[in-house]
């Protein structure tokens, strides 16, 4: 056997693409989708892997070449197989030595209907310009239908784009860090539909050239990988360093920017990432450096040790409007208690078996359905200020949003329209938008509109929380955890279940008789469900 030409795969197409890192060395054993070079575009770096178990004969590239598509970049021998001596290093036919004979077949398959078709991003809800922050699929990867190809993150939410259908990606039109719109291709892929198997084929002997076709056509050749973040991150942004050599960095816990890269334009190599650990596991010990948090001059690591955790962008743009909202809206709160006592139990009873199977009435249901009552009775709760602080804007609509905890922090999807909404629909809709907001999955629209908010601590406890005016809204309801507490009822103590209650207000807005009118209301609501029923 001889030498099998390994040339770049489908580049999505992208030109003159270049050779920014050479991973191996002509000699060097390696496995399969082990890296071979790194190439590098304008928007990503992406990895060439060697498409089988072998050893590297040549290198037909060297760094800085440009290359393109179906480009030879080495000549590799397979594992197992005899050396043989190619003529010149810059030959890109196999070498061959002799004929092999094709295994029979029992039948030849049927030819497959393929179509290449378009990923584009879906309705964003009006929003523009929303900022890829993860490529979650790779070039050449198997996905199932509603797969997740990548994820985009605005200001209020992160979302999964899913492909539609099945297939292999064989483009990705976009990187980390660029900004979509809705319609964007961001993405191509290969959809086949097999046919019925045609008749049996006969076997019929091969030259060695053919064989190696058929081999080359039987396994695909293993494509290009971009890299999920190429060098778009903090401090990473300005560092020069192939995937191949970031993930030696990972392995070791080494900070990049801390490394001098040796390379073309300073560019990181594995062995400089060797020598830094090597200084670092020699050197002696040193006083930790100061560390600097944003919002604080102090050296806290003199204290003892310390570690940083990045803030993911939904928290960041949480915590200004949180900041903004605290400094500019003057807040007050107003608490109360509600005894729901009755609603429980005929939420645990008499609902519970008159609902149909798999649907579930949570206390939440009853606290959206009493706010729809509430913000109808008193308006000025679902208003919000003018541009000047001259008018008061009421709307016509009631939308509530519920704010819902999830590893990337706090999200708020919104139930629109709720005053035509009943226990059922609240129930169903409120299940579905936390489903969707832990699985990253929520349409982007879900997040906006909103007029009024509740927070609800119940599921986690404590006994009161002073929740903060989510602006332009005027009004927020946070909810605790229900308790049972002896109440007097005129002539004796009772054991009652109460619920704490806490609104804040928007004081530009609302008065502190308001207030106390709009919390005595919804625990009225919340005591007398037949109120709710009607």
């Amino acid at each position: 056997m001889g030498q099998i030409q390994v040339t770049v795969p489908d580049l999505g197409g992208m030109d003159e693409v270049e050779v920014i890192e050479i991973c191996v060395q002509p000699g060097d054993g390696i496995t399969a989708e082990e890296a071979l070079v790194v190439l590098e575009s304008d928007k990503a770096t992406m990895e060439v892997p060697a498409p089988m178990d072998g050893t590297v004969h040549s290198l037909l590239v060297s760094i800085g070449d440009k290359v393109n598509s179906g480009s030879p970049i080495a000549m590799m021998e397979a594992q197992g197989a005899e050396p043989e001596v190619v003529s010149t290093p810059e030959a890109v036919e196999p070498v061959v030595e002799s004929v092999v004979e094709a295994p029979a077949v029992s039948a030849a398959p049927a030819p497959a209907t393929e179509q290449v078709i378009e990923v584009r991003v879906p309705d964003l809800g009006g929003l523009e310009q929303v900022e890829v922050i993860e490529l979650v699929a790779n070039i050449g990867d198997k996905l199932d239908a509603e797969e997740s190809l990548l994820i985009l993150e605005s200001d209020k939410a992160s979302m999964d784009i899913p492909v539609e259908k099945a297939g292999t990606l064989v483009s990705m039109n976009v990187a980390v860090g660029d900004k979509v719109n809705e319609g964007d291709v961001v993405a191509t892929m290969k959809v086949v539909s097999q046919a019925a198997p045609s008749a049996p084929a006969p076997a019929v002997a091969q030259s060695a050239p053919q064989a190696l076709a058929s081999a080359t056509s039987a396994a695909p050749a293993s494509p290009a990988k971009p890299v999920a973040t190429p060098e778009v991150q903090n401090s990473s942004s300005e560092i020069h360093a192939g995937p191949a050599v970031r993930k030696v960095a990972r392995e070791f816990g080494v900070d990049l920017a801390q490394v001098k890269g040796s390379g073309p334009r300073a560019r990181i190599l594995k062995e400089d990432v060797q020598a830094f650990v090597k200084q670092r596991v020699n050197a002696p010990a040193a006083t930790p450096a100061a560390t600097t948090i944003k919002g604080s001059d102090e050296d806290f690591s003199r204290h003892g040790d310390i570690s940083e955790l990045g803030l993911s962008k939904i928290k960041q743009v949480t915590a200004r409007n949180m900041v903004q909202s605290w400094t500019t809206i003057p807040q007050v709160t107003q608490f109360d208690e509600a005894d729901i006592t009755d609603l429980e139990a005929y939420r645990k009873g008499d609902m519970s078996s008159q609902l149909e199977d798999g649907v579930k009435v949570s206390p939440l249901a009853f606290i959206l359905k009493a706010c729809a009552v509430a913000l109808q009775k008193f308006p000025q709760f679902n208003s919000s200020l003018g541009p000047n602080g001259d008018t008061l804007i009421l709307k016509q609509y009631y939308n509530i949003a519920v704010a819902v905890d999830t590893p990337d922090g706090l999200m708020v999807p919104v139930i629109k329209q709720a005053q035509s909404k009943g226990l059922i629909d609240f129930a169903k809709e409120s299940s579905a938008l936390a489903k969707k907001a832990r699985e990253k999955k929520l349409p982007m629209d879900a997040m906006m509109g909103a007029s009024f908010t509740i927070s609800s601590l119940g599921g986690i406890g404590g006994t009161a929380f002073t929740p903060i005016v989510n602006a332009p809204q005027v009004a927020i309801l946070g909810v605790s955890k229900a308790a049972m507490k002896p109440v007097w009822n005129g002539s004796s103590f009772e054991p009652r279940l109460m619920l704490p209650l806490s609104v804040s207000y928007d004081h530009r807005v609302i008065d502190g008789a308001q207030a106390a009118q709009f919390t005595r209301y919804l625990c009225q609501l919340l005591s007398d469900i037949r109120h709710l029923l009607l």
